[in-house]
Order: C-alpha cells, then structure tokens, then sequence
C-alpha cells in the first residue's frame, strides 16, 4: 500500500493522516484516544497524618487551631487576673449580647476551656480537619458557626427571660460563657452522617451518651443543654452534608486530567 492509497475500510483513520508501506495495524491520534480505556480514579491509602491539620489540606482547621493555641498559651501563662478579664470580655452571657452580639459570639470561640490538652481541644482537631477533608473549608466554618451561635442563643435567651420575669436573679445576666465546645458538638453531629454506617453512628452514640451523662450529673445544666442541642443542629444538617460531598465528588472527579 503507498502513502497515497486509501486506507482499509475497518481501520479508522484520523484526517489528514497517511499510513507507512507494510506496517500493519496503524492507527491514526483519533482511533487512540477513543479505543483506550479511561483509567478508573486510584483509591487513595489512608496515612495517619491525615488525621490532623495542615496548611494546604485543611487551610480553616489549621489556622483556627493556631489561634487556640496562642489563647491557650495566653491563659495558661498570662496573669490571673488578666485573662480573667480577657474570658469577661469575650463572654457570650446576656449582658454582652444584647450590647455587642456579633464581636462576643466571634471572641467568645476563640478560648478552649480547659487548654489544647483538654478532650474537646483533641476532639476539635480530629473532627473538625475530618469534616473539612470532606465538605471544605468555608463549608465547615460554617457548620461550626451555626452550632455556636445557635446553640449559644438557645441556652441564654432563657436566662435573659428568666430574669425579665423575675424567675432569675440579675448575676444570671453576666454568667461566664465562652470556649469552643457548642461549635466542635454540632461538628460531631454533622460528621457522623458521613461517615459509613458502621462508624459513624457509633461515633454519634458515644459522643451523644458523654453529653447525656453529663447533662444527668447536672453540674453546669445551662452548657450541658447547649451541648445537646448543637449535637442535635449538627445532625439536622445531615441533608446538606451529603449533597456537598458529592459535589465535592463530582468537582474532584472534573478536574482530574486524562494523559493518553
């Protein structure tokens, strides 16, 4: 066959190209890229140091978790008297709110109560770069953010009523209430819907059981609700959480580039 004859009639050839004398099976660019096989997507190992932050994975975790770690060193070497002070200002009690809402509700989420070794300090860390990993960054602040402010307003609009009617003295206004723990609950709740089955309700049991537990030892009522009830926001966000993985998914799959 020359340059110029035609090609055979079962082997598809791309436009303006020529076969070779007696090389069999030519294909041409076109034949190529439609005969081969997609490679399906590469499943990826787990490594444990995906457990925790970094600065390009989980850009929102790691940077709150520098700034709790900065407060935490604040509190735990600064003076007394002055990090009470810093703890009163930033304080989400009814007095605040009513004055300044959107600066103690910010503020008030930037102190763990207890210091970075305390188990919600650990439970931030894990949960939250794990939820993070899954549904992104500003998603994430997000769900953090509406179970601190919602959960917050839950437990004091009541004390603010309660002492409107008389049921609690004035001292309820100015109740101490800052730290971190409304926001890591709902983030709790909202990633044990994406995790499998056999995890994730585990996770939620045993998590939901502590606050329980701790709701019936009735030592600070007030928080321990708000710990249930940001539990429970997380959980209600259920819907959006899988709907955003997916798009997640789908985003991810895009992007990838096929090399033929």
């Amino acid at each position: 066959m020359t340059p110029d004859s035609p090609a055979p009639s079962d082997v598809p050839v791309a436009e303006g190209v020529r076969l070779l004398d007696a090389m069999p099976r030519q294909r041409g660019p076109a034949e190529t890229m439609s005969a081969r096989p997609m490679a399906a997507p590469a499943r990826r190992a787990f490594r444990p140091w995906h457990l925790l932050p970094t600065p390009t994975g989980t850009p929102f975790t790691f940077a709150f978790a520098a700034v709790l770690l900065v407060t935490s060193f604040v509190a735990e070497h600064a003076d007394p008297a002055l990090v009470h002070v810093l703890h009163q200002g930033s304080s989400t009690d009814v007095a605040h709110l009513v004055r300044m809402p959107v600066f103690v509700l910010v503020t008030s989420a930037l102190w763990v109560v207890g210091g970075v070794t305390s188990a919600y300090a650990v439970v931030f860390l894990l949960v939250l770069t794990a939820l993070e990993r899954r549904i992104g960054g500003l998603r994430t602040a997000g769900v953090f953010a509406l179970g601190h402010v919602l959960a917050t307003l839950a437990t004091e609009v009541p004390v603010g009523l309660g002492v409107l009617v008389g049921w609690l003295p004035e001292t309820s206004l100015h109740r101490l209430d800052y730290g971190i723990s409304f926001g890591v609950a709902a983030s709790v709740g909202a990633l044990a819907g994406l995790l499998r089955p056999w995890l994730g309700w585990p996770v939620l049991v045993v998590f939901g059981g502590m606050l329980v537990q701790d709701l019936v030892a009735y030592t600070d009522p007030m928080t321990n609700w708000g710990h249930v009830m940001a539990l429970a926001i997380g959980v209600a966000t259920w819907p959006w959480m899988r709907r955003w993985r997916a798009g997640r998914s789908v985003d991810f799959g895009k992007s990838r580039k096929v090399t033929v």
